[in-house]
């Protein structure tokens, strides 16, 4: 059996085998909103397919992976002023576009939940 760590979530004090609790991880989705709550909508889709049809290959010095995520650079997503704005995307491979969001947003998602 895995040995039981704290929450890692500041301040709580449940037990998990690690990361956040089940309580935590609930809370912090709900916070967060649905997909389309944040902008990823029937538009953002439309945006996104044109993007990866012009762009089709990572972004990333030195990958030649075919892209399958479109990052916004300034990282305020489809709600941001340049949600759509073709010089606010890039293309990433999936590995490349979470690497890049755990090093732009260190703390992850749900930061201070």
């Amino acid at each position: 059996m895995a040995r039981l760590k704290v929450c890692s979530r500041p301040g709580c004090p449940n037990l998990t085998e690690g990361g956040r609790c089940a309580d935590c991880r609930i809370s912090a989705e709900r916070h967060r909103g649905t997909a389309a709550q944040r902008g990823y909508d029937r538009r953002w889709r439309r945006t996104r397919d044109a993007y990866l049809d012009a762009h089709p290959f990572c972004s990333e010095d030195g990958c030649t992976t075919i892209a399958t995520d479109v990052d916004h650079i300034d990282g305020l997503g489809p709600h941001g002023p340049r949600g759509h704005d073709w010089d606010n995307l890039r293309s990433l491979c999936h590995s490349h576009h979470s690497q890049r969001t755990a090093r732009d947003q260190p703390g992850g998602w749900h930061r201070g939940l």
